[in-house]
């Protein structure tokens, strides 16, 4: 491990914030390299190292930055999420699935040792059975976003099948960190009511109230990603996206979990586009293969994770940690 040199490609998102600081604590600050389209906030550039400001669009400036620091991994975690990708489709489409591209031509040509590429509960679709959603199973996804993950998930198989690159994927259900603000998906509603609950104490969700989703706090995540990425290539039996889950909740019950902390909070409901998606994604994950493969198991329940979160949410907006 010391010797792989890591690459983290959208590093200031919710997700690559946090996983750069579990990388570099397993490989060392010298051997994680940061990079995202727009420059981290100032208070994150101490968090991130290493950083290049880099669009994973433009081949001759990636290749550029894997010599450079002769990378030897990259997690390619740059994507425009499910929202956003709605109101700009063909940008999120090339971005999604050109970008992907990209990484996996440079991991044959570079002969780079391991290739990362999130998914997500996106790729399923209104004919995928909606409890405990099973590994194998119709699809169908109805937003761009994913479209372009299920894309992305089969160009991930085509390049292990033909070209032997190592490549892994999870299929993540909604992520809920303290560490960044939302960042345009579906999801969001589980990490920006909790800032709602602190300081304003009411929330207006643009869900119903009783939408159930598969949720997974940012801990597990990073967790469940390292663990597969460590395991030994003979255990990952899926090239596509393993499933993934932890919990699944509704906003009712969200926000009965942050009552427990703060009984004043209150909750209204006005669902609005994002319910249409919502309703097309499971409830439930089915992720038997991942817990049989390479022993994935969560560790956070929604209770224990509403603790963690009011409390360093708090925490970090006091201190300007959170952007």
């Amino acid at each position: 491990m010391a010797q792989d040199k890591i690459l983290v490609i959208g590093s200031a998102g919710q997700l690559g914030t946090e996983l750069v600081v579990a990388l570099k604590n397993v490989y060392g600050e010298a051997n994680v390299v940061s990079a995202d389209v727009r420059e981290p906030a100032q208070v994150r550039k101490e968090e991130l190292g290493h950083f290049e400001k880099l669009d994973v669009l433009n081949v001759p400036r990636l290749a550029e930055v894997i010599e450079k620091y002769k990378i030897t991994q990259i997690y390619h975690l740059a994507a425009m999420l499910s929202a956003t990708g709605e109101k700009h489709p063909k940008h999120a489409w090339h971005l999604n699935v050109q970008g992907l591209l990209n990484v996996l031509d440079l991991a044959v040509e570079k002969k780079l040792h391991k290739i990362y590429f999130p998914s997500t509960i996106a790729v399923f679709g209104p004919t995928t059975p909606k409890i405990n959603t099973p590994q194998f199973c119709s699809m169908e996804p109805t937003t761009v976003y994913g479209i372009s993950k299920q894309a992305g998930e089969g160009w991930c198989n085509y390049y292990f099948r033909k070209y032997g690159v190592d490549v892994r994927s999870l299929r993540y259900p909604g992520l809920i960190g303290y560490k960044s603000m939302p960042g345009g998906g579906t999801t969001d509603y589980a990490v920006d009511i909790y800032h709602k609950a602190l300081y304003a104490k009411q929330y207006e969700c643009f869900l119903a109230e009783n939408t159930y989703l598969p949720m997974m706090y940012m801990d597990d995540a990073i967790r469940g990603t390292l663990e597969l990425m460590h395991a030994d290539s003979h255990k990952i039996t899926i090239r596509t996206s393993y499933n993934i889950s932890a919990m699944s909740f509704s906003p009712k019950e969200i926000a009965q979990s942050i009552q427990k902390h703060i009984p004043e909070f209150t909750i209204s409901y006005k669902p609005d586009f994002r319910q249409a998606i919502a309703e097309s994604w499971p409830q439930s994950i089915d992720d038997s293969s991942a817990r049989n493969d390479w022993g994935w198991k969560p560790e956070y329940d929604l209770d224990k994770m509403t603790e963690v979160m009011l409390k360093n949410i708090k925490i970090g907006l006091e201190k300007g940690t959170i952007v």
